[in-house]
């Protein structure tokens, strides 16, 4: 009985685990675009690419996390004897990886409003200062 509960909270854990990080990253990287496309210049090429290898990286990165953090039991490490228990236990490892991937959402926000930030101050460094020209021919006494 033991090994088949575990077994089910796996077969609940892993398609929610992976149906929210999809939702996540569909919904970053589809939104994202518009801060690589600003970041990049309007470079759409370079912008369309960078944003993919950071949406599979986001892929890689939180699901690993899911996978390395699978491991279900109860808090005493012994397997469930309930439905409750294995409940509460899948409700614990589903809530964590759910606030870690809003902090994972966060820190891409801020990478995304820092390049953005970082793209215009370039911008400006590279704009040239206007030069006052003097007048060649100055009257005297003017």
């Amino acid at each position: 009985m033991e090994n088949y509960l575990i077994v089910k909270a796996y077969a609940v854990y892993l398609p929610i685990v992976i149906g929210l990080t999809y939702y996540v990253a569909h919904t970053l990287f589809k939104n994202g675009k518009v801060f690589i496309l600003d970041i990049f210049k309007g470079r759409e090429e370079i912008a369309v690419a960078t944003n993919t290898l950071f949406k599979v990286g986001f892929y890689l990165l939180n699901l690993g996390f899911a996978l390395l953090i699978l491991e279900i039991y109860d808090s005493e490490y012994n397997p469930f004897d309930t439905y409750q228990e294995l409940i509460e236990s899948l409700s614990e490892k589903i809530g964590g990886y759910s606030i870690y991937l809003g902090i994972m959402l966060f820190l891409n926000l801020f990478l995304f409003f820092r390049g953005k930030k970082k793209a215009k101050q370039s911008t400006e460094r590279l704009q040239p200062v206007p030069v006052f020209e003097t007048p060649v021919n100055i009257p005297p006494g003017a």
